[in-house]
């Protein structure tokens, strides 16, 4: 008897009126949005403008949800254009079936189209965003729980996963490794793993990119050989492990002959960041300075109306000494920005 186990949604899909809400699909959409948050911030830091994490992500996203799903029909067409298969059914996303790796290679692409548009390097944007690409996979793997979908073996662990029969795709019930909570927690750890080495070594040029692929694909391998549900085999092993193994090693391999052709990190992002916010720091210098000199101003008159006596004319001049140094540090302070943005890491 089971004592404890993960249990499943009873339904994956709640209608409101006659829209379907889908768990698969707010799963995505939050990751999405967490994503494009995280990179937002870190692209900002990078001495980049806010906001163009976002623009540029209106290309990469569409591009990544189609190559996610042709990855998917592709290497699992028999459903869709097999013995009687269901074409149509390759254009329903929302019952679950995106590809990672078509996700992230045609999203990659999407993300290029838009870094050319905006006149940025690929691989900074790419790094900025790889650990909200590992957090967003991670909200996006609840989908699978929501769908009662790629489980591993079974097992009676304490956290095993509860699935329902359902004779009507083949589906039996039982206790199973919940590897869409392998992979979570494994992405959120993934997450971690960039940020720290972005601050510990201030990788930049695509390796922090690189490193979330290769940490990823680490976790991917021993997670998809868990996997109980159909896949084409090569060699004994399932396609995505194959995949899996074969791109980190490309990751590794980037990472260390990018690191011996341009080592270090971007100075420069966003071209154009850096001006825009010296223009900022000129304007609030001008207007303290502007202050300053109506401070000035309104000293002098004191100093020139009806006098009660000594004290008031000495007041008068010192107010008038406090507004020119006012003047004289606001004009130094006010061209200060101009030179300081891009520095922060």
């Amino acid at each position: 008897m089971d004592l404890a186990f993960i249990p499943s949604p009873s339904v994956g899909v709640v209608h409101l009126g006659p829209i379907p809400l889908r768990g698969y699909a707010f799963c995505i959409i939050i990751g999405v949005f967490l994503g494009v948050w995280l990179g937002n911030r870190r692209w900002i830091q990078r001495g980049g403008r806010s906001g163009t994490v976002a623009d540029i992500a209106v290309w990469a996203v569409p591009f990544g949800l189609v190559g996610g799903r042709l990855y998917h029909v592709i290497t699992s067409y028999e459903p869709y254009f097999g013995k009687d298969g269901h074409p149509l059914d390759a254009l329903k996303v929302w019952e679950g079936g995106l590809g990672i790796w078509g996700a992230v290679a045609l999203g990659a692409l999407g993300a290029w189209i838009g870094c050319r548009r905006r006149g940025i390097p690929m691989p900074a944007y790419a790094d900025a965003l790889a650990p909200g690409l590992a957090l967003g996979q991670a909200v996006g793997r609840w989908g699978n729980w929501f769908n009662q979908e790629l489980y591993g073996r079974a097992t009676d662990l304490p956290w095993a996963l509860k699935i329902d029969p359902d004779p009507a795709i083949g589906r039996v019930g039982g206790t199973y490794h919940p590897t869409f909570l392998y992979e979570s927690l494994w992405c959120v750890g993934v997450a971690v793993l960039v940020i720290w080495a972005d601050k510990r070594f201030r990788l930049g040029h695509g390796r922090a990119f690189a490193l979330y692929v290769a940490s990823y694909c680490a976790g991917r391998a021993w997670i998809e050989y868990m996997r109980v549900d159909e896949a084409h085999h090569i060699l004994g092993l399932r396609l995505n492990v194959w995949t899996s193994l074969i791109v980190f090693v490309l990751a590794v391999v980037y990472m260390v002959v990018s690191a011996k052709k341009a080592p270090g990190r971007e100075e420069i992002v966003e071209p154009g960041a850096q001006d825009a916010d010296g223009e900022d720091g000129d304007e609030d210098g001008q207007a303290s300075g502007t202050r300053a000199v109506k401070l000035h101003k309104g000293a002098q008159r004191t100093k020139d109306g009806p006098a009660d006596g000594n004290g008031s004319g000495k007041t008068a001049s010192a107010a008038s000494s406090s507004a020119a140094s006012s003047a004289s540090s606001s004009g130094k302070g006010g061209a200060k920005p101009a030179g300081s943005g891009g520095k922060q890491s």
